[in-house]
């Protein structure tokens, strides 16, 4: 048998473990959540039932749709604001000389790899000094700050690949820096911005420490905080709605990154930074 066969056995063979690795526990979590009852993991029969989706979107003790909100609100926030923000840090570093800029990345890298654990007690006490605990501004500030790593080093491998000629000429033309960055460099780089604002907002809806410890209610707690309540809401763990809040809750996201993992791929696969 020729390296190529082989190769080429071991390629299909690890994908197609790598994909139903993924793919169970999405199927089990969507096959409970329209259970009727949990009896068929004992022997019993199946009965396949819309009701554990109508319980979590039409109980007002679960508060599902207010957790929804305000994940969809916080993450709404964030989410630009941080490409913004990396944008023009981004162009700077990789369009204008100065000293340090090569630095400036790393340090960024080195100060993102702290847990979220070793600094969550801080902001819990510099929230509460500014009263702004169970509020957006609590996790919107912390999001800032946790996701701006990420979507600055997707558009540095952006913008370090878009010839530099073309900030000359616009600037002989008498463009300012920052119409340059929004007219002429953004739109060159638009996979790496989706790519960006995708994970970013993935990110930021998805977290789970922060949200926990910085909010106290349903009135700006998150959906993964939400869910992670229904086991002490209950007194029980009730499978059917915690697989029916999940599978709810996952399976948009799941649809975004299907549509958009052209996006993301480039995105995260685009070369390193050159100078």
């Amino acid at each position: 048998m020729s390296e190529r066969r082989i190769k080429s056995i071991f390629i299909v063979t690890g994908s197609i473990f790598l994909f139903l690795f993924i793919i169970t526990p999405i199927f089990w979590m969507m096959l409970i959540s329209f259970s009727k009852n949990i009896s068929f993991l004992t022997g019993g029969t199946y009965q396949f039932s819309f009701s554990n989706y109508i319980t979590i979107l039409t109980s007002k003790s679960l508060h599902m749709m207010d957790y929804l909100k305000n994940s969809l609100i916080v993450a709404s926030i964030t989410s630009p604001i941080v490409l913004i923000i990396s944008s023009f840090s981004a162009y700077a570093i990789t369009r204008i000389n100065f000293a340090g800029r090569r630095i400036i990345p790393l340090l960024v890298l080195s100060i993102s790899i702290f847990p979220q654990i070793s600094i969550v007690g801080y902001l819990y006490r510099w929230m509460g000094n500014f009263g702004w605990i169970n509020s957006y501004v609590a996790l919107v500030l912390p999001y800032l700050a946790w996701t701006s790593p990420l979507a600055l080093w997707i558009l540095l491998s952006y913008f370090s690949q878009i010839p530099k000629e073309l900030d000359s000429a616009a600037l002989i033309d008498g463009a300012k820096r920052p119409k340059i960055l929004f007219r002429i460099i953004l739109p060159l780089a638009t996979p790496g911005v989706l790519s960006g604002l995708l994970l970013v907002f993935i990110a930021c809806f998805n977290e789970f420490l922060f949200a926990l410890m910085l909010t106290s209610d349903y009135r700006a707690q998150t959906i993964s905080v939400g869910i992670s309540l229904f086991q002490g809401l209950h007194g029980e763990i009730p499978w059917g709605e915690l697989m029916a809040a999940s599978f709810f809750v996952t399976f948009p996201l799941i649809l975004l990154t299907l549509v958009f993992q052209r996006f993301i791929i480039e995105g995260l696969t685009t070369g390193a930074i050159k100078e």
